[in-house]
């Protein structure tokens, strides 16, 4: 069900590429918002936004935060899109995203015959082992990508892919925002529906294929980007694509390091040690080869983990190291980068930080011989 309201925009709270946060006036009471600018142009103070309030009405894990849909002051002139600051239609490309909806836009693609890309792209043989980090959840993303640039001396340039399991606009991320500004990242690449990447792909091939062909990568993480589902099944989880990425990773050549899910701090009992999300993903779905990275932690917490893989397919489809995710956590605390996942800080849940880290440290292993 979809829930609309209208607000005023009382404040500019923070901008970034692509999005502005908000403070609107909903019936008399402050809420926080974001506008993505190049959907629906710039927004003011003073102006009337209509708003869709669904995550908050439903008290959704998004943060409470309330979208602009539409800038009823100052709205996008249909004869003249291109006269609105900000916004996706003065673009070149003609690939859809967020197609069939109130907002599908155009966006310029690697793969298309007009992108600057597209001779690179068509010119592609494999990603002859480049190491591609897995991850299922966004927070995953700091560790892996802080630990390849420390243990390779900043000398490793690192592409973020973003797939569509998640949110769906690049420019909801705070982090990803920060990473990129603070170098840890050096490309973003938004895939599938996904959107907003400098650069764009159809599919996640395509995008793993640009970070090698037209981005230059040495590396990549991909994970999706923040907002994944669970529904407590089996199955029914976005972070699924753990396993499907996998293979698409071997398909084209690249060396597949999976990130645990690890975490001694989640209250629910299918999240404890090694989350149900990776026993699934890797011991069902990756039906090719990975390394699994697991972090030097506590000698009895990595005993039950090693427990849990014993039990799955896990332990003679792929293989398991252990590697100290350290140097990725330093990284991050001397660049000033907050780590938080499901509310929780690194102090509060280091080993699932330690985790993301470890496999970023195996990138930089296999980068650094």
């Amino acid at each position: 069900m979809l829930t609309r309201a209208r607000g005023v925009v009382r404040s500019i709270d923070a901008a970034r590429e692509g999005a502005c946060e908000l403070t609107v006036e909903i019936d008399g009471e402050p809420q926080r918002a974001i506008a993505y600018t190049r959907l629906t142009g710039a927004v003011a103070v003073g102006d009337e936004v209509l708003l869709n309030t669904t995550a908050t009405r439903k008290g959704l894990g998004t943060g409470g935060i309330d979208f602009v849909m539409a800038n009823l002051t100052n709205p996008v002139d249909p004869e003249h899109p291109e006269h609105v600051e900000g916004a996706f239609s003065a673009e070149p490309g003609h690939i859809v995203k967020a197609r069939y909806t109130p907002v599908q836009h155009t966006v310029l693609s690697v793969e298309e015959e007009e992108s600057p890309h597209r001779p690179a792209i068509d010119a592609f043989e494999s990603l002859a082992g480049m190491p591609v980090v897995i991850g299922q959840l966004h927070s995953q993303l700091a560790p892996a990508a802080a630990a390849i640039k420390r243990l390779t001396r900043d000398r490793a340039r690192v592409a973020y892919v973003m797939t569509d399991t998640a949110a769906l606009p690049i420019a909801f991320s705070r982090l990803a925002a920060e990473l990129r500004e603070k170098r840890i990242i050096d490309c973003t690449i938004t895939a599938g529906q996904a959107f907003g990447g400098e650069l764009e792909a159809i599919n996640v091939y395509t995008a793993l294929i640009a970070a090698k062909q037209a981005a230059k990568v040495d590396a990549v993480v991909i994970c999706p980007g923040p907002g994944h589902a669970g529904t407590g099944t089996r199955f029914g989880f976005s972070a699924i694509e753990q396993g499907e990425v996998v293979n698409a990773a071997n398909l084209l050549g690249g060396n597949a390091i999976t990130i645990a899910r690890i975490s001694y701090a989640d209250p629910r009992p299918r999240h404890q040690g090694l989350s149900h999300h990776t026993l699934t993903a890797l011991g069902l779905v990756a039906l090719t080869k990975c390394t699994l990275a697991l972090p030097m932690i506590d000698q009895m917490k990595l005993n039950i983990i090693q427990e849990q893989i014993a039990h799955t397919a896990i332990s003679y489809r792929h293989k398991v190291r252990v590697l100290d995710g350290t140097p990725g956590i330093i990284e991050l605390q001397e660049k000033g980068v907050r780590m938080s996942s499901m509310g929780r800080s690194y102090d509060q849940d280091r080993e699932f930080f330690l985790s993301a880290a470890a496999a970023g440290a195996l990138a930089a292993e296999l980068l650094n011989t």
